[in-house]
């Protein structure tokens, strides 16, 4: 079984009532008790820390904010006025003239270039969908990061990613089956490549330990033991009631092989 995780992002849900003092602020208790009591955990940073440069920021950026809502709303009042003076009867050379005018549109400017600096990998480098739940429900956050995993056999089994003349037979089909281990193989030989040899070849995994360092090994068919070309793509392993999970970090991404000799996969 190969699953696949995805970045998430979360927000809170603006339920709160009781507030407390910090510093110039009056936060939420719900966000001082998980700033405090949970994000703060192990970081070289204290509450004031926090608290002081959040100030810091409201103080600069919140008359900027402010400005541009009333804009904003500035905006849609123009808007609002001038539509129904005209009573639903104009054209879009006339439309797009009077946003011109008042600002809603600006011509367009010379090329640019835009760098920036100190952004999260999940959001520079990593590719995947970013998804947003309240994380002050505990049952809402655990099924969204659990929703991020998903079986590359169970994909391949049940989508048309794999195309197939005639009909699925019921419970399990071997044809359709080997259709999806030949090709889940050849997704491990693309991405974690052995040497000298093909995953298709495995008849078992293995772990070596040598100097602290642990390291994937392969057991052929043949009798031979190969390794990965890269070893480094080797995160690490947990072992537990006879079942063996194998988990590897590539491009930033984790997938997990899950060797079960009692699963009828």
């Amino acid at each position: 079984m190969l699953l696949f995780p995805r970045f998430i992002m979360m927000r809170i849900e603006p339920n709160m009532t009781t507030y407390l003092a910090r510093g110039k602020l009056q936060v939420a208790r719900d966000l001082v008790d998980l700033i405090e009591g949970d994000m703060l955990q192990g970081l070289h940073l204290s509450p004031d820390d926090i608290w002081q440069g959040l100030a810091a920021l409201i103080e600069d950026l919140g008359p900027r904010n402010r400005a541009l809502l009333d804009r904003r709303q500035a905006l849609q009042t123009t808007l609002d006025d001038w539509q129904a003076a005209q009573g639903g009867d104009w054209d879009r050379e006339t439309y797009q003239a009077f946003l011109y005018e008042i600002g809603y549109l600006v011509p367009e400017g010379p090329a640019f270039h835009i760098e920036t600096h100190n952004a999260d990998p999940e959001v520079t480098t990593l590719a995947g969908p970013q998804l947003v739940v309240p994380v002050d429900n505990a049952r809402y956050a655990l099924n969204a990061a659990n929703s991020r995993w998903g079986s590359l056999f169970d994909a391949l089994y049940g989508t048309d990613v794999i195309p197939q003349k005639g009909t699925i037979m019921p419970g399990y089909d071997t044809i359709r089956g080997g259709m999806v281990i030949k090709r889940a193989n050849a997704f491990l030989d693309a991405h974690l490549t052995l040497k000298d040899a093909q995953h298709g070849e495995v008849s078992q995994y293995h772990i070596e330990q040598e100097g602290g360092e642990f390291t994937l090994r392969a057991t052929l068919q043949n009798g031979q033991d190969t390794g990965l070309i890269d070893p480094a793509l080797f995160a690490g392993y947990r072992e537990q009631d006879g079942v063996l999970s194998l988990l590897f970090r590539h491009h930033g991404l984790h997938m997990e092989i899950v060797v079960d000799r009692s699963h009828p996969v």
